[in-house]
């Protein structure tokens, strides 16, 4: 009979070492977050027969910044959530070890993403690391309280986390990379080379359809004076100021783009010149009236902008909106020069 239970227990742990081979092997070919959770949560729900599996993250942690990044526009914030580094420390007593728990449930449940009603009896934490530093946890759960009690064998949770760690390690770095090829690192807003494919792709459909698209090009007016008498670094939060003013007062539709230096763009589809200059208007008396902060100084904050539209005659193509859009900036702020 001993024998018979121990070739039965060789069976068990070679069909789990097979399911782990096959995570390995789907996770390895797989270099976006979306991908890389489903595939994770499909996987993991086999290995381990369990009918619930999520992610938490913890909010106030820039290692798990690339994910939430993606999880805000995609559907695997269906199926994560963000607490704060308080809770997290507050449940998970060994951050190194999985934590299991069938018994004194309720604080946990804040650990379920916001629409998920799942009521489970036992409950297994997975730690999850990015490039060394703790960012969540991978959670499983079972509406059984024997599923993960204190008891349980965890050496292949452990073994989990390890290999979990390592695969969202590697899918970050992709995921870094093709960020940054379409985003500007200090701003975090699209870049030059996001805005032209954005640009052709919008002007084409415009014509196509004779529909309006404007054009604003922004610049940043005084913006030498302010690194030279404050420094690089209140020039830099100055331009962070802008872009999140600027994305906070346009609509979801349109595309705020840093082109370089204090130069940005605005891409504004389905909009006429008028209200293309009344919102660039909204934004300038915006900035103007609400100095930025910084080290208890008032940095005064004052923008120049052009306007063009797919709807002028001498518009013809994605180059020339741009090109005519910076020729009324341009003049302007040789206006504002002579006016002194």
């Amino acid at each position: 009979m001993r024998q018979q239970t121990l070739i039965e227990r060789f069976h068990e742990i070679e069909q789990l070492a097979e399911k782990f081979h096959l995570l390995e092997t789907k996770i390895l070919g797989v270099l976006d977050f979306q991908d890389f959770f489903q595939v994770l949560r499909e996987q993991i729900g086999d290995i381990f027969d369990v009918p619930h599996v999520w992610f938490s993250l913890i909010h106030d942690e820039d290692a798990s910044a690339p994910i939430k990044r993606v999880a805000l526009r995609s559907k695997i914030g269906e199926h994560l959530n963000l607490v704060s580094r308080e809770q997290f420390a507050r449940l998970v007593r060994r951050p190194e070890k999985p934590l299991l728990e069938n018994e004194n449930l309720a604080p946990y449940r804040i650990l379920l993403p916001e629409l998920d009603k799942f009521y489970f009896k036992s409950l297994a934490m997975v730690p999850v690391s990015l490039n060394g530093a703790l960012v969540g946890s991978l959670n499983l759960a079972d509406a059984s309280p024997q599923r993960f009690h204190p008891g349980y064998n965890s050496i292949h949770l452990e073994r989990l986390a390890i290999k979990v760690s390592l695969f969202l390690s590697n899918v970050t770095a992709h995921e870094n990379l093709r960020y940054l090829a379409f985003h500007d690192p200090l701003t975090e807003l699209h870049n030059r080379r996001a805005m032209e494919q954005t640009l052709e792709r919008d002007f084409a459909r415009a014509q196509r359809y004779c529909s309006h698209l404007s054009l604003a090009f922004v610049d940043l007016d005084l913006f030498k004076p302010v690194n030279d008498t404050y420094g690089h670094d209140c020039g830099d939060a100055l331009l962070r100021h802008l872009a999140e003013g600027m994305v906070r007062m346009s609509r979801q539709s349109d595309m705020v783009t840093r082109l370089a230096g204090d130069e940005f763009v605005l891409l504004l589809p389905e909009t006429v010149m008028a209200q293309a200059n009344f919102l660039l208007q909204r934004m300038a008396d915006a900035f103007c009236s609400q100095p930025m902060e910084w080290q208890g100084e008032q940095i005064s904050i004052r923008i120049s902008f052009g306007i063009a539209s797919v709807m002028e005659d001498s518009v013809d193509s994605a180059e020339a909106l741009l090109k005519l859009a910076d020729e009324r900036l341009y003049l302007k702020k040789k206006a504002r020069k002579s006016d002194g």
